[in-house]
């Protein structure tokens, strides 16, 4: 079998990055007090980073959702997509800054029965939005729908799957490394 392609550029940091990128990298430092792995590798892109960077702050702050939903979603199409990094940087995230409960972030990794209605709801509509490449059925919509959820955020879900396509799809060419912070949380797809 054919390997999978990986990149051999190498990560960039605030003085080595392309111009474009330099500001990004900056806000992301001082945001988090750190540049994430993935950051140094995508800057090599300042349009991909800036495109990311962008989507994933609107996301969050104009979806509608909690910020646990938030999580819900973005793990859900990390998922998906098997994506080692991100599903441990937002089960991390989700245990540790927006109140997922670890039994909900657990059974979307595993591939269980989440134990929250509305939780289990918006993630088994995320997963079949993403499995149906974005045409999702009329009583998937309509099970979704009846949970609480709105027709607009569905246009967020599409937002999320392409910011998480961005960062998944570029993880896996980078093999991007796990940062130390999100290491109590490391995934393997084969897990799955």
């Amino acid at each position: 079998m054919d390997q999978p392609f990986r990149f051999s550029l190498t990560p960039v940091d605030q003085s080595t990055a392309p111009d474009g990128s330099k500001p990004l990298l900056a806000a992301a430092h001082a945001a988090m007090g750190t540049v994430p792995n993935m950051y140094a590798r995508m800057a090599h892109a300042p349009g991909m980073l800036s495109t990311y960077m962008d989507g994933y702050r609107r996301f969050r702050e104009e979806s509608g959702f909690s910020p646990a939903q938030q999580e819900v979603v973005f793990l859900t199409i990390s998922h998906e997509n098997g994506c080692e990094y991100c599903v441990a940087a937002h089960s991390f995230l989700g245990d540790k800054a927006s109140a997922v409960p670890m039994p909900v972030t657990d059974a979307i990794r595993d591939g269980g029965a989440i134990p929250d209605a509305a939780l289990a709801a918006l993630s088994a509509f995320t997963r079949h939005f993403v499995t149906s490449r974005g045409r999702p059925s009329s009583t998937e919509t309509a099970s979704f729908l009846a949970a609480g959820y709105s027709e607009t955020q569905i246009l967020y879900i599409l937002l999320a799957v392409a910011v998480k396509t961005i960062s998944n799809y570029s993880n896996h060419m980078f093999d991007t490394p796990l940062d130390p912070a999100f290491a109590s949380r490391a995934y393997l797809v084969h897990q799955a």
